[in-house]
């Protein structure tokens, strides 16, 4: 049995950190993404294509979305399973719910897991989120599969041992532990909710397939999975995407200007395809004249750069400055002996202050 595992795709995704005409192309991203998708199911000649959650977005969806999925779902003779997660969850208001889906289309509605003949002697079973959050462990309460053959798993959920690790507000939605997956008699669970993809001994994430945000690693994609009659699986992770979302960041140690350091921004810019978030950082020179806000047009051929301030100081000699017989020198020397600021409050303190002291308007750094 050959199946093209994939979830989290996020149809219908905000984007709320680009711009309104980059967002509504990133969302056109997502579509395209799903049309090769179903094509690749073709390509590999799966049995079935399985998504295991967080298809769309539910606050978002519209009817032109439920129309998108039910055309290209039904441009393939390829069966499709879908475990709703926790964003495209199943309820009255569901998108699953008012769709005619076609045959080849199964979409899973209780949140306990059930099974699903895919052949002779393997099961996939298949649970739904039925709420946005709260949902319990699919495998909690002794849950046994009570029959025999190949045993596969289809939902949204969150490994335990990974939520320490995984991306930063990630909730514990129907948590388990891979312990749980044999002691049910589960040979292998194909998940979604972890946007980063994993290949365990007994489950698989494949990772969103189209990039959400920025700072995701990892390859991700869709899973070619052959399932062999032992129930053990062999994996390939295949890359559908064609955005390129990128973190790139900018030392402007040296730079004596705004000039400067927009320069040496370009240049690390060239060549570069997509969004990139822009992280500044080093030591600017204390008479540059210089704002974050610079950088934010400086590659016209990139569809968005986001920029945002790193670990970004000026160069001030303040040993020399707070040995100063001035206002200035006893400023800096009050201000470095006062233990009550962070070192953050105190290097803003004495920048914003130094600035103040020269009758400059740009007060603070970037």
């Amino acid at each position: 049995m050959r199946l093209l595992l994939f979830s989290d795709l996020h149809l219908d995704a905000a984007f709320a950190w680009a711009p309104r005409a980059v967002a509504r192309r990133r969302r056109q991203a997502l579509r395209d993404t799903l049309v090769r998708i179903v094509g690749l199911a073709d390509e590999v000649d799966a049995d079935a294509i399985v998504c295991g959650g967080d298809l769309y977005e539910h606050e978002r969806f519209t009817p032109d979305t439920a129309a998108f999925l039910q055309a290209t779902f039904g441009a393939t003779d390829r069966r499709v399973v879908i475990a709703p997660g926790n964003h495209d969850w199943f309820g009255p208001g569901s998108l699953y719910v008012h769709v005619d889906w076609p045959a080849n289309v199964t979409v899973f509605s209780e949140d306990r897991l059930a099974p699903l003949d895919l052949a002779d002697g393997l099961t996939l079973w298949g649970a739904a989120h039925r709420k946005p959050a709260g949902t319990d462990g699919f495998l909690d309460g002794g849950f046994e599969v009570g029959r025999g053959g190949v045993q596969l798993a289809l939902f949204h959920g969150s490994e335990r041992s990974g939520l320490p690790f995984e991306e930063d507000g990630k909730q514990p939605h129907a948590p388990f532990d891979a312990a749980q997956l044999e002691a049910a008699g589960i040979d292998h669970a194909f998940l979604g909710h972890f946007h980063r993809p994993k290949a365990a001994e007994r489950h698989t994430y494949p990772g969103n397939p189209d990039p959400l945000t920025f700072g995701e690693d990892g390859v991700r994609g869709a899973v070619v999975v052959d399932v062999h009659d032992d129930g053990t699986v062999d994996r390939d992770w295949q890359v559908v995407a064609r955005s390129h979302v990128a973190d790139i960041e900018v030392d402007v140690t040296g730079c004596a200007s705004a000039h400067d350091a927009i320069e040496r921004a370009r240049a690390e810019l060239a060549g570069r395809q997509g969004a990139v978030r822009l992280t500044v950082s080093g030591e600017l020179a204390p008479d540059a004249e210089f704002d974050l806000d610079d950088l934010a047009h400086v590659a016209p051929h990139l569809d968005a750069v986001v920029v945002r301030r790193g670990r970004l100081h000026v160069a001030y000699d303040l040993d020399a400055i707070a040995a100063e017989p001035t206002v200035r020198g006893q400023f800096v020397a009050d201000v470095l002996a006062d233990d009550g600021l962070t070192d953050d409050e105190r290097e803003r303190t004495i920048v914003v202050g130094l600035r103040a002291l020269d009758g400059r308007d740009d007060l603070e750094v970037a």
